[in-house]
């Protein structure tokens, strides 16, 4: 598990070893990445159920102005890893937040966001698809520039809340981990 691109591309992230984490893989978040190119400079980043913070750190690595990450056990794992980006950028720190609670629940003191990434663990996706999707659009910023990357099991077709639509899907196939990436509709 890695940073893929940007300034701190190789640099090695922890795992936690609690909380069930299961990391969003280096190919999943290189497509991903490769996807959004030019979109992600300069960008407010949310990383749900951040686990190692690699979406929102791998942001950062490629310009974004700033990452919030949430996870239920953000701790020593995540900070290790933001300080590890941090150090290979040449910065004494990063525009990096954690936050240790529900990523379920709306951080409403955290702001909004241009780029949101939501990466639960796959099992709720089965329970409670609705309001992790739901729960990722409200932290968006208003307007047509925002982009929400819902990482879920490929196969599995993830809800689009209303005023959303799906701008496309990137994965290698059932099981497989798959990320697909909303953006609102014309005139929301």
């Amino acid at each position: 598990m890695r940073v893929t691109g940007g300034r701190a591309r190789g640099i090695p992230l922890r795992v936690p070893a609690k909380g069930g984490v299961r990391p969003a893989t280096d190919y999943i978040r290189e497509a991903v990445f490769n996807s959004l190119a030019a979109f992600v400079p300069g960008t407010q980043v949310l990383d749900l159920f951040a686990g190692t913070g690699a979406y929102g750190l791998e942001s950062l690595s490629r310009g974004a102005a700033a990452a919030t990450c949430v996870d239920l056990h953000a701790g020593a794992d995540l900070q290790a890893n933001a300080a590890a980006v941090a150090k290979s950028m040449g910065v004494a720190t990063l525009p990096f937040t954690a936050i240790a609670g529900d990523a379920t629940k709306l951080v409403a003191s955290a702001g909004s966001f241009d780029l949101v990434f939501a990466d639960p663990p796959w099992e709720l996706w089965q329970t409670r698809a609705e309001e992790i999707a739901g729960v990722a659009v409200a932290a968006a910023a208003p307007g047509q520039h925002v982009r929400v990357i819902l990482e879920a099991p490929g196969g599995f077709e993830v809800p689009v809340p209303a005023g959303w639509k799906l701008r496309k899907v990137i994965g290698k196939g059932k099981g497989q981990p798959a990320a697909s990436i909303l953006v609102r509709q014309a005139g929301e």
